[in-house]
């Protein structure tokens, strides 16, 4: 299979490309700067809001599009115009051109719980509907529609995945402002004390990244009839607390929980860590699943840093 896979060189891309590449596809990666793509490949570099760079991309035709470029959380807060541009314009653009080169080819999208908005309800379900309060989280709404009617036009064969979050981050700046579940992991890998911006009791929905690039893998051959008529499914996820997930990343690092101390943050703890009990019956309907335990979510988080 040939695969474009757009943001090949960021956290969730690099994992999927080596796993696309040890199962014998031909891989094409874009993303914004070519240093992050791995060797093995054909790169293109630029910005997706180009269309020389699009037609780069797809030039040769491919047989599936994975998009996991994007303008992220915090950034798109600070700068709502390139959030529009790229997570919204850029992508509409990107599927238009794919699809009149070969129609109802099988497209995965990342999107987001953004989605959902903040506070979450008491529950979150196949049935909870989409109020996004940021701008990134209400680009994605967007564009999960945009997929659905493609989809329903036989431009694309689509689906869309709602990422959790998604451990470990690398170390530094991401532009995400649900960074510091990773930062928590680096901290305590290294020995160093780490002040968590939301309380101990703060409750997250996390999966590895490598559980996340094998969903997207999935995602390329499921038969898109188990979907709902949206397209779009929330990723199984472990709702885990902070303290327990610090607990288990001093225990797998042999250093101590007492490293860990809270100071938090009453509205990043609304945005991000104040997650209600999941349920995703539609996604496991269709094969997708989560790490299995905190301990092999943490073992494979810690592999990956």
């Amino acid at each position: 299979m040939k695969v474009v896979v757009t943001g090949a060189g960021g956290f969730v891309g690099r994992q999927l490309v080596s796993r696309l590449l040890e199962r014998g596809d031909t891989v094409v990666a874009l993303d914004a700067q070519a240093g992050g793509i791995a060797h093995g490949v054909r790169a293109v570099a630029g910005d997706l809001g180009a269309k020389a760079v699009r037609d780069a991309a797809l030039a040769g035709g491919c047989d599936a599009l994975v998009h996991l470029a994007t303008v992220p959380g915090g950034a798109a807060e600070a700068d709502p115009g390139a959030s529009r541009r790229i997570n919204v314009d850029a992508m509409y653009d990107l599927l238009l051109e794919a699809s009149a080169l070969r129609p109802g080819l099988r497209v995965v999208y990342a999107s987001s719980i953004a989605v959902f908005g903040d506070p979450l309800p008491a529950h979150v379900d196949d049935g909870t509907p989409l109020s996004p309060k940021m701008i990134y989280g209400g680009h994605k709404a967007m564009m999960e529609d945009a997929v659905a009617m493609m989809s329903n036009r036989g431009l694309i064969d689509g689906v869309t995945v709602r990422l959790p979050g998604i451990l470990a981050r690398p170390k530094g700046p991401s532009g995400m402002k649900s960074a510091f579940m990773s930062n928590l992991f680096h901290a305590l890998k290294a020995g160093e004390a780490f002040t968590c911006p939301v309380s101990a009791s703060g409750m997250i929905w996390a999966q590895s990244v490598a559980r996340c690039a094998e969903n997207f893998v999935h995602a390329l051959s499921l038969d898109t009839a188990l979907l709902p008529p949206t397209r779009a499914v929330t990723l199984p996820a472990q709702r885990i607390s902070m303290r327990d997930l610090a607990a288990e990343v001093a225990r797998q690092c042999g250093v101590s929980e007492d490293l860990v101390t809270y100071d938090a943050d009453a509205e990043l703890e609304a945005a991000f860590a104040a997650q209600p009990p999941l349920a995703t019956p539609a996604a496991e309907k269709a094969g997708f699943t989560h790490d299995g335990d905190i301990a092999s979510l943490v073992r494979s988080a810690l592999a990956t840093l």
